[in-house]
């Protein structure tokens, strides 16, 4: 069942392998923080940082949530993530199957 009353969210996040990318996807589902998680290797990054850029392989994930749960998966991130300032974007689902996004409800749920 679509939960009316929330924002369903798509959350960026990028990682410095598949490993840690999978190890924070597993701990973000396992804490239903989001229902799933893809993690996309073959990404490059280029960036300015502390006064140097950067041009970093890097893996991006695609984190499926709810508006009420993007606090506690925030904090989660920064707790978990190996970087000092990890990339933590939420972007609106503006439309999508209900089946899926109630599923998406379904899935995190707090404990």
């Amino acid at each position: 069942m679509v939960d009316s009353s929330d924002t369903y969210l798509v959350v960026l996040c990028t990682a410095p392998s598949p490993e840690t990318g999978a190890e924070l996807g597993r701990g973000l589902v396992e804490q239903q923080l989001a229902a799933c998680v893809n993690v996309i290797p073959g990404l490059r990054s280029i960036y300015r940082w502390q006064g140097e850029t950067k041009d970093e392989a890097e893996v991006q994930l695609l984190i499926k949530t709810r508006r009420s749960r993007f606090e506690a998966l925030s904090a989660f991130l920064r707790q978990h993530h190996p970087y000092t300032e990890p990339e933590i974007i939420a972007l609106p689902i503006v439309e999508g199957s209900a089946s899926y996004l109630g599923w998406v409800s379904e899935q995190t749920q707090p404990h």
